[in-house]
This record gives structure tokens, sequence and C-alpha cells, in this order.
């Protein structure tokens, strides 16, 4: 559906501005359908995040630095969030043997077990990019990034 539809508004101060207006409804379009199929598993979509970050680095641990410079919400508080993985379960925290300031943080057979259940639904995100061919999806890419500098 068309942005203007959308958000019933059909004029915009450039086309530019147009873009990024639809680059922010998209999103939140999108998250939207993540937070609804995370809301099952009883985690956040920066908690999803967390893990997902923790099982590319298994069976090695990761610092709390390391999650934070990979994390796609910047804004989050990865100390906080790593609290509540470990009070699901999903995590375990351990001195950092090399840094006793540092802590190392694990994903367990839990929290493996979780992301292999949402592996298993994600043809949930499908739905937000179904339309788009290999073709699209590179020109997409290329020009978000091209925004980003």
């Amino acid at each position: 559906m068309k942005l203007e539809d959308e958000i019933k508004q059909s004029k915009f101060k450039s086309e530019q501005h147009k873009a990024l207006l639809n680059v922010i409804y998209t999103a939140s379009w999108i998250n939207s359908i993540h937070v609804r199929i995370l809301k099952k598993h009883s985690i956040s979509p920066q908690q999803f995040n967390l893990l997902r970050i923790l099982r590319g680095q298994h069976p090695k641990p990761a610092t709390v630095n390391l999650l934070i410079d990979r994390m796609l919400d910047k804004m989050s508080n990865a100390s906080r969030l790593v609290d509540k993985l470990v009070a699901k379960k999903f995590v375990e925290r351990t001195q950092c043997e090399n840094d006793r300031r540092a802590v190392d943080v694990l994903i367990t057979k839990k929290g493996l077990s979780l992301l292999s259940a949402l592996d298993k639904e994600e043809k949930y995100l499908k739905e937000a990019y179904s339309d788009l061919s290999e073709s699209d999806a590179r020109a997409l890419n290329r020009i978000l990034d091209k925004m980003r500098g």
C-alpha cells in the first residue's frame, strides 16, 4: 500500500522527505510484526538481538562491550538486557578470566533452543519482504547504506 494511503497525507516537502517518512513508517511496520512473534516467547526485540549475537559467538562467550558494539539498537542498555536474559535462564554471566573487571556472557542451551524455535517461525518476517525480488532487495540495501553514508 502507498505511504500516502497509509498515513492519509498527499503532500510532502520533497521526495527525499517522503522517502525518509516511508523508511520510518516501514521500520515501525516491520517492528510490529517482529514484536508480535517475540511476545509469544516473552522476549523483546533487543533481547532477541543479544541472543542472536551470542549464538554467533557460541561456543565462545562475549563481553558486554562486544554486545554493545554489535547491537542493532544502540540506545538499549545491554547490561540490563543481559540481566533479564540471565533471569530467564537464556544466558549465563561469568567473570572474564583475562580481565577481572569484564563480564563474559554465554548463551545457554535454553537460549539456543529458543532461537531454534524462532528460526522455524521466521516465515513470519517473509510477510515483510515477500514482494521484493533479489534485485529489489539489492537496490534497497544500496540505497539504505547510502543514506547512512
